[in-house]
Formats: C-alpha cells, sequence, structure tokens
C-alpha cells in the first residue's frame, strides 16, 4: 500500500500509513522501497515525505537500483539532490559497477552530471565494462550539445584524459572514430591524445 501510494504521489495516504506505523523502508517484490517507486514515478512531493521520515536513499532493489542511482542515472535532479542532502553512498554502484555519474553522462543529464561533480564522487571510477562517465559520455553519447557539455564538465573537474577503456582505446580515440567533432576538439584543446 505505500508503494502504490508513492507511485501515485498521494501524501495524504503515504503520511496516514506512515503514522499508522507502516515501515517506510518496506519492501514490493521485486525489492523496491516506496521512495524507489515514488522515484520511478518522479513523485518528488512523495519523495520529499519519505525521506523526511527517513527512507534509505541508498536502499537497493532486486536489480541494483537505490533512489539515489535511479535519480542520477534517469534525470530526476529534485530527487538527486534530496537523496543527496540525505546522505546518499557516493560510492555506490549499479548492476554494471557504475557510479552515479556515469549513467549520467552516458544519458546525457548535464544537470545531474553538474550536481553530482559538486560532490566527492569519483570522476574516474570504471564500471564493470572498463569505462569512465567520460568513456561512456562519448562511446553512448550522439556527439550533441548535452554530452559535448558533460565532456567538458568532466574535463574541467579533472577526469583522466587518458584513462583508456577495457581494450586500450583512449576517449579522444573514440570520439574520432564516432565523427564527434565537437568533443574531439574539447579533449585536444586539453591535452588528450589518441
Amino acid at each position: 500500500m505505500l508503494a502504490a501510494a508513492a507511485r501515485q504521489g498521494d501524501t495524504a495516504t503515504l503520511q496516514r500509513l506512515l503514522d499508522a506505523g507502516v515501515p517506510v523502508d518496506g519492501r514490493d517484490g521485486r525489492g523496491r522501497t516506496a521512495l524507489l517507486v515514488a522515484t520511478h514515478a518522479n513523485r518528488i512531493d512523495a519523495a520529499r515525505l519519505l525521506i523526511e521520515r527517513g527512507a534509505d536513499v541508498n536502499a537497493k532493489d532486486d536489480i541494483q537500483d537505490s533512489p539515489f542511482l535511479f535519480a542520477g542515472a534517469e534525470g530526476r535532479l529534485e530527487i538527486l539532490r534530496m537523496t543527496l542532502a540525505a546522505g546518499a553512498d557516493l560510492k555506490s554502484t549499479n548492476r554494471y559497477g557504475g557510479t552515479a555519474l556515469i549513467p549520467a553522462a552516458h544519458h546525457g543529464h548535464v544537470q545531474i552530471v553538474r550536481e553530482l561533480l559538486k560532490t566527492r564522487i569519483d570522476v574516474d571510477h570504471v564500471n564493470r565494462l572498463g569505462w569512465t562517465a567520460l568513456l561512456e559520455a562519448i562511446i553512448l553519447g550522439d556527439g550533441g550539445a548535452a554530452h559535448t557539455e558533460i565532456v567538458q564538465l568532466l574535463v574541467a573537474h579533472g577526469a583522466n584524459l587518458q584513462l583508456a577503456d577495457a581494450q586500450g582505446v583512449t576517449p579522444l580515440a573514440h570520439a574520432e572514430q564516432r565523427g564527434q567533432h565537437a568533443i574531439a576538439r574539447v579533449l585536444r584543446r586539453a591535452g588528450a591524445r589518441a
């Protein structure tokens, strides 16, 4: 019932259920807490209420998503900010072994990347695919304005420009192979080598 109210953004029902003693971090059949369900549905007020009532922003479901990781990956900026304020674990990783920064870079969520870079998140964390946020922005990005801005942000925050993928291909080489000319220019200006 808590998850259903969270999905609908029904804060009155959430409040009533929590006041009646329903555990804030109870799980559904897929291991999701009400906060993760609210995050999926981008129900900001429901998420705020659950966090205020002590919901665990790092509680993972059966596929290793947490409210913090999902908010980062899917561009839920307001919920991401709330999870950060509530003690999000910057070292927590998703099912691919990536921090919140990596899928945010992949999906072109500029504001999420900007927000995460205000923290002490590891800009050079390598996931199980052998990719950093910089590599993922290039390999899985479209080379457009959002991904170019993300590359600029990562470069400005000290991303290792020579940290190659598992096959030894550098970020600049990937950008050049994909015809991502604006990104390649950003990388070359910063001193990257292919």
